[in-house]
């Protein structure tokens, strides 16, 4: 099944796309389906990107503290310049 979408742009927005498009020889319509396309997966590998870093972050173990104490040793290290 499919759904039609409507998306206004304004005049000068409207050309630059079909300019697009025609640079790449295709219409409007599917130079729009593809850039969604395309948007989306950059989207969900963004998200995975991340995923994977914080699952990395998380098998490690960093020296911690209670944050006061971390924010009072910031705090006196602004002190030393």
């Amino acid at each position: 099944m499919t759904k039609r979408m409507q998306v206004l742009f304004a005049d000068d927005e409207y050309r630059e796309i079909q300019a697009a498009a025609e640079r790449q020889r295709m219409t409007v319509a599917e130079w729009v389906r593809q850039s969604l396309r395309k948007a989306r997966s950059d989207q969900s590998r963004d998200i995975g990107i991340k995923l994977r870093a914080v699952a990395e972050a998380a098998r490690n173990e960093f020296p911690t503290a209670d944050i006061d104490v971390m924010l009072e040793e910031i705090e006196a290290g602004r002190g030393l310049e």
